[in-house]
């Protein structure tokens, strides 16, 4: 569907709500609660001077209108030549509040006094096409002028599209001329996603509190990740035994690193510099290394299903959020953790001894989205090709069908230890085979999960 074929009612309404955020967030911006009282008295004497005119009253609407004038133009003839370096941490954690810096560079002549700062979220606004297609959930219960009108949709779709939220700096401060400063900001991330931090404004209110003038900064954008929420999880055991060995001629440099000694073998390219012999390169006058046994190690699966199932989003919100708890809750200092999941093709990704880290694993899981189309076939092909050498599986699913017992049954048929976790809503239904979690008690369901998980 193109914008050209959306309704004339869904493009008023689209062009209407823009605007009028667009108007709100200005006056947002630049109008500060004392000047909003202000206004509110201005307003109150004019109407009580009309046909009763009494001096205290004009007295006071003179008063107050002299105020507003005042300090509207001293907002507006405030001028400020900044120069801000953004200084964030490289992750943020959905729900968490993120404390980071700005380092501030007055360019002017003369001191800037009783300054603020603020850091500006991407337009959250939804584009025309998204408006118009996307409903909010439980929209069909409400009444015919809510769903003409659109507006709790509107609504919905800005809190959906929000990426974090910050606030103004605590404390105002003065920037010295041709002087750096330091100031401190706070933002709490709602969705998880990769973000650029580069709408910054400084605020510049005048005297009385009133107004002040926003003034937007150009500073170096800063990439922060989102990763997504983690639930606590309690201890618990994945099934198989440890038939996976790091080694092999793709990791020659950690063969034979990490068990008992055997032996002293001449160098070869690859070998790790710590396991040189050094007495033994000394007696023959060629480098020598320790030969040590190969060591075991347990490979685990962690597959998210990204195919359609809900048509709740949250559900799959949720799905990304157990799967980032049980990525930071195994033990990748004793285990290989591959992450698979189809986004237009099948991906991999592992972390553990050797390989990536586990927070190389919640980047990828900080952007990935449903797929569009469902593609078992390819994932339960992929993970099939790597079944000699992962131990067992766990499988996060996106509610329980017919398209999803096929696919563990074709992963059992392979001789694949499946462990399925189904996020749905409400209750279970009653032929399922693995956990059940409701996404409405993601934390309460997964604390009852046993301490010894079990294939099915």
């Amino acid at each position: 569907m193109s914008p050209s074929d959306v309704s004339w009612r869904f493009r008023f309404l689209h062009r209407f709500y823009c605007r009028s955020a667009t108007f709100q967030f200005w006056l947002s911006q630049r109008i500060r609660p004392a000047g909003i009282c202000a206004l509110l008295v201005t307003a109150m004497a004019s109407f009580f001077c009309v046909g009763h005119p009494k001096d205290s009253i004009f007295q006071l609407f003179c008063f107050s209108f002299g105020l507003i004038a005042f300090t509207i133009i001293w907002s507006t003839l405030r001028r400020a030549k900044v120069t801000a370096e953004i200084k964030v941490p490289k992750y943020a954690t959905v729900g968490e509040e993120l404390r980071y810096s700005v380092e501030l560079r007055n360019k002017n002549s003369s001191t800037l006094r009783d300054l603020r700062l603020i850091q500006i979220p991407p337009d959250p606004r939804p584009n025309l096409l998204e408006f118009s297609q996307t409903e909010e959930p439980f929209e069909n219960i409400r009444n015919a002028y809510d769903r003409t009108i659109a507006y709790y949709r509107w609504r919905w779709l800005i809190s959906r599209n929000t990426s974090f939220t910050s606030n103004e700096s605590k404390d105002s401060f003065d920037l010295i001329n041709h002087k750096k400063n330091t100031i401190p900001l706070t933002l709490t991330v709602v969705k998880r996603g990769v973000y650029l931090l580069e709408n910054l404004q400084l605020l510049m209110p005048d005297p009385l509190g009133f107004f002040q003038k926003s003034s937007p900064l150009s500073p170096s954008p800063s990439r922060l990740i989102a990763l997504p929420k983690r639930y606590a999880l309690p201890h618990f055991e994945m099934p198989g035994s440890s038939t996976f060995r790091i080694g092999g001629e793709e990791t020659s440099n950690t063969i034979g690193t990490f068990g008992e000694f055997l032996s002293i073998r001449e160098y070869r390219p690859g070998d790790s510099l710590r396991q040189i012999h050094w007495k033994s390169w000394a007696h023959t006058g060629r480098p020598m290394v320790k030969e040590l046994e190969d060591t075991f190690y347990p490979r685990y699966a962690l597959i998210l299903d990204t195919s359609p199932g809900s048509s709740d989003r949250m559900v799959f919100e949720e799905m990304v959020s157990i799967a980032s708890s049980f990525i930071t809750s195994l033990d990748h200092s004793d285990a290989l953790l591959d992450l698979m999941f189809i986004a237009d093709h099948a991906h991999i990704v592992t972390a553990g001894r050797g390989y990536e880290r586990a927070e190389k694993l919640l980047e990828v899981l900080a952007d990935v989205q449903i797929d569009p189309i469902p593609r078992f076939d390819v994932l339960s092909s992929t993970v099939i090709q790597h079944c000699d050498r992962i131990t067992s599986c766990l499988l996060v699913l996106n509610g329980w069908d017919e398209e999803r017992i096929e696919f563990i049954k074709k992963l059992r048929k392979a001789g694949i230890l499946c462990v399925p976790i189904i996020v749905g809503k409400d209750e279970a239904p009653s032929n399922i085979s693995g956990y059940w979690v409701d996404s409405n008690h993601v934390a309460r369901d997964l604390m009852r999960l046993p301490s010894q998980l079990s294939g099915f």
